[in-house]
């Protein structure tokens, strides 16, 4: 398993405007950071060894960038409430769902996450579980992100073009650095949609 402490490899996995502030939460803290291969029974952990007082934190590769993002503040979360309490640290316990919400809310914006992710990510913020997975809603919303996930990148799609995007349509209508303005057809709405979002091309 590959262990983490440059820059660029933090430029690959995350978000690009949440780099920095990932990057100094490890800067900050000094953990052992590993990405390691898919783990069918979690996408990340913290471990804590007492006979080297070193921490580590691993998250999985196959993790899109968002998903990823989320594990990685899951785990800098655990490391904060063992800093705090010790072996007396509740795994998923009041101080740990704490640190959670106080490492994303600097995050928890549209800058970062798309709008299909930020509002089920924030029902789900009320009352984080022991996996983002646990919400179905959040999960549904990541996987749409996921490169192996069915249909076609929005970045591919010409522009006028419509396309199905969570069971509803959109014309593809201005590029900007990270994003798509989209119309969606049957309201007129105008949606600001992620580049990387998989969608199903109209007909």
């Amino acid at each position: 398993m590959p262990v983490t402490t440059s820059f660029k490899t933090f430029e690959q996995f995350f978000p690009e405007n949440v780099v920095h502030y990932c990057y100094d939460l490890w800067v900050a803290h000094r953990f052992t950071f590993k990405i390691t291969r898919e783990r069918i029974t979690k996408l990340g952990d913290y471990r804590f060894d007492p006979d080297h007082q070193l921490h580590a934190i691993s998250v999985n590769n196959n993790l899109n960038q968002y998903a990823f993002l989320i594990t990685y503040l899951h785990e800098v979360a655990h490391l904060l409430t063992y800093h705090q309490l010790g072996k007396k640290a509740v795994p998923h316990g009041k101080e740990w769902k704490e640190n959670f919400r106080l490492l994303l809310l600097p995050v928890m914006n549209d800058l970062v996450f798309p709008e299909d992710i930020l509002v089920p990510l924030r029902r789900y913020m009320i009352d984080p579980k022991a996996s983002s997975h646990s919400d179905q809603n959040l999960a549904s919303a990541l996987s749409t992100y996921n490169s192996d996930a069915p249909g076609t990148l929005l970045s591919q799609v010409d522009i006028g073009s419509r396309f199905i995007f969570r069971e509803r349509v959109f014309e593809k209508e201005q590029v900007k650095r990270t994003r798509v303005l989209c119309k969606e057809v049957i309201s007129g709405r105008k949606y600001s949609i992620s580049k990387i979002a998989r969608v199903l091309l109209s007909e």
